[in-house]
């Protein structure tokens, strides 16, 4: 496993300018670096920056967000798909976030569902074509994004398997899962093979690992018996200069 930082968050106060933050990152002897939408930002200047330092992207996110949900956005959402892959063949093809979008009232959990597969198994057949792996991710509804259909891990999961493409996969964000009381190894054993991407941040607060209540050692200690070996985006909002909170992560994790 290796550190990715979030430079929407990391490195801010370092370098205002956006790009800088892969200087900043590669400075601080991380090697790679993810982002949160991509259509508000020096596309450009990332990418020069990537060929500068040789630092890989590890994820951005799908934007505009639009809902895989409610089938009166999918054309919306097979639009933002199209264009941010294009954004991703510049950047060096990452995976690609997409979220579900807002629950329905009065719609059965059933019928969002297949709502969603339907939508996935659309955008994957672009992704497929782009050779570009999108990443699904659940968020939780408690504290940070309420209303939101998908916050399970496991329906994630059940979604992504009926999709049936290698090119959906799953991020599991430690935060939200935790968030919402799931056990990680119950809700990934026998499914690791399926994520593709992994966020850290504490519980209270999203702050860096260390700050809260979650049991870091334990949680590498179990995502490595899980066999997961990919990257740990730092997705935190700091409570100290980026360089300090890093270096505390990474005797908080063994990162």
């Amino acid at each position: 496993m290796f550190p990715s930082a979030c430079i929407e968050w990391l490195f801010k106060d370092d370098a205002p300018d956006f790009a800088d933050r892969i200087r900043a990152a590669k400075a601080a002897g991380i090697d790679a670096v993810e982002f949160h939408l991509w259509d508000d930002k020096p596309i450009d200047d990332i990418r020069a920056a990537l060929d500068e330092t040789g630092v890989t992207l590890t994820s951005f996110c799908v934007g505009p967000r639009r809902s895989l949900v409610d089938p009166a956005q999918h054309e919306e959402f097979l639009a933002a798909v199209k264009a941010t892959l294009e954004t991703a063949k510049m950047l060096g093809r990452p995976p690609l976030v997409v979220a579900s979008g807002f629950t329905r009232e009065g719609v059965s959990l059933d019928e969002q569902r297949a709502e969603a597969v339907t939508a996935l198994r659309q955008a994957t057949a672009l992704a497929e074509e782009a050779g570009v792996v999108l990443v699904l991710e659940p968020l939780n509804t408690v504290v940070s994004h309420p209303g939101m259909f998908l916050s399970s891990t496991t329906l994630a999961l059940d979604i992504i398997e009926e999709v049936g493409s290698p090119h959906l996969r799953l991020l599991y964000d430690v935060f939200h899962s935790n968030v919402m009381g799931e056990d990680m190894e119950e809700v990934l054993g026998g499914r690791i093979h399926l994520v593709q991407h992994v966020q850290f941040a504490d519980n209270p607060g999203r702050n860096e690992p260390g700050t809260g209540t979650i049991d870091w050692p334990d949680t590498v200690s179990k995502l490595r018996a899980l066999g997961y070996d990919g990257a740990i985006g730092l997705e935190y909002q700091p409570t100290m200069p980026t360089t300090q909170s890093i270096a505390s992560v990474r005797v908080a994790t063994g990162l």
